[in-house]
């Protein structure tokens, strides 16, 4: 069977490896990762060959989710050096910028079993952490064969690729034999997890860590401290639209709705934040062809407020602190069928938040915020022009949404302790304590 998945990864290497030389050659993209993605990590990566823990997310959001977990596991595992790869450039870039604690950053190889054990060589985890549903089979094989624990944190599994991996559920049950621990999300996700093969006796519901991976909002002097604000010095009744992790086809709506917006507040700025960085200027170019004036984020002046109707925001890691300037915000992807984005990001700053109806990726997330009236969601076009116009002009309903979503933030904070100590069960430390119970499948 590995043999068999070894070989159907290659093919579909083969058959995607001209698009990706395409973009090495146009856009010089990929060229400077491949030795890593090989197994080629520089010597002076672990030049002592120490032991290490070693944290796999593959984009931005599981790498600032990672952020909950680095700084416990840095203090309490002081002799173990921590290693952080991801999938994405745009991932590898948050990890480099944004997550701190971590003594290398580096690409995640690719799961054929000879670059595995050259990464293995030089990295030498003693446990391997696998964010949300990173599940490469040669990968854990290789581990079980090393003796190095591995354990599944943040785990889900979307009632969309459920039946996926059910297809192919004799091999899955073998691979999730090698895992150590699963922690997951919630007891939905930690049923399908049993059900697809894994121990009911490893697996563990320890909430989901995005709550925790979230930094409390702080003030320096009365002012926010992230530099990003600086490029925002808006007047106190400027009423600022947020747009965040957009998809192709949902900055028509947008631009769209915020045309709506602009005939009660003229002066209305929006910003507009593509998940994609290679979707920058075309974003730009909408706007402008809307018959907006517009400017991207990084040919703003520092220290001013921007000339401009719209902003698209071309610089990484900045989003999460640049909702507190919102007044509204419309969160991405979830317009499109594309399984929507963090939710929790503008909550934590207590902002009114609108998405749209495709929110399979935050799932339980999305049914929370909206069991408990903290977001609202709209299922079309017209219905985000309707709903973002309803939030501007009421501010009494933003206030009460804002401070709903700031409180669910508040009191679903948690998983982080109990994903520890689960983790403690694999690598043991004089500083953790308590037990967490296992999930168990009650039939």
């Amino acid at each position: 069977m590995y043999v068999l998945y070894s070989l159907l990864t290659f093919c579909l290497f083969v058959v995607v490896s001209p698009y990706f030389l395409y973009q090495a050659i146009r856009y010089q993209k990929y060229i400077g990762s491949l030795r890593q993605r090989l197994g080629y990590l520089p010597i002076s990566f672990n030049i002592d060959g120490e032991e290490s823990i070693w944290i796999h997310a593959v984009s931005v959001g599981e790498a600032l989710t990672a952020r909950a977990l680095v700084a416990d596991l840095r203090a309490r595992y002081p002799r173990l050096r921590l290693y952080l790869s991801t999938t994405t450039m745009a991932g590898q870039q948050v990890a480099r910028r944004g997550v701190q604690h971590v003594d290398g950053v580096f690409y995640f190889p690719f799961d054929w079993t000879f670059i595995i054990r050259r990464t293995l060589n030089i990295v030498k985890p003693r446990v391997f952490v696998m964010m949300e549903t990173e599940i490469w089979p040669n990968l854990l094989r290789l581990c079980a064969e090393r003796g190095v624990k591995t354990v599944l944190v943040n785990g889900r599994i979307s009632k969309r690729s459920f039946p996926r991996y059910r297809l192919v559920r004799p091999f899955f049950r073998r691979v999730l034999q090698d895992v150590d621990r699963f922690c997951m999300q919630s007891d939905e996700s930690a049923r399908r997890i049993v059900e697809l093969g894994a121990d009911p006796g490893r697996v563990t519901v320890t909430g989901s860590l995005k709550f925790d991976s979230l930094p409390l909002p702080t003030l320096s002097h009365g002012r926010p401290r992230d530099r990003v604000l600086r490029f925002f010095r808006l007047s106190p009744s400027r009423l600022v639209v947020m747009a965040g992790s957009t998809v192709k086809g949902e900055e028509p709506a947008i631009l769209k709705a915020f045309s709506r917006v602009r005939l009660s507040a003229p002066n209305a700025l929006l910003v507009v934040a593509p998940r994609q960085p290679d979707r920058f200027g075309e974003v730009e170019r909408l706007a402008r062809d809307a018959g907006f004036v517009t400017v991207r984020r990084s040919n703003l002046p520092i220290d001013a407020e921007p000339k401009a109707d719209v902003v698209v925001l071309d610089t990484l890691g900045e989003l999460a602190q640049l909702y507190q300037i919102a007044t509204a915000v419309f969160v991405g992807g979830s317009l499109i069928d594309h399984g929507g984005h963090n939710i929790l990001e503008p909550a934590v700053f207590g902002k009114p938040i609108l998405f749209g109806p495709h929110m399979h990726n935050f799932k339980e997330i999305a049914e929370t915020f909206l069991a408990n009236d903290a977001a609202m969601q709209v299922a079309s076009d017209r219905e985000l022009e309707d709903g973002l116009l309803a939030l501007v002009t009421d501010p009494v309903r933003r206030a009460r949404l804002g401070a709903a979503a700031r409180a669910l933030v508040e009191a679903n904070r948690g998983a982080k302790d109990k994903t520890l100590r689960t983790f403690a069960e694999l690598l043991p430390s004089a500083s953790v304590g308590g037990v967490v119970r296992p999930f168990r499948v009650v039939h």
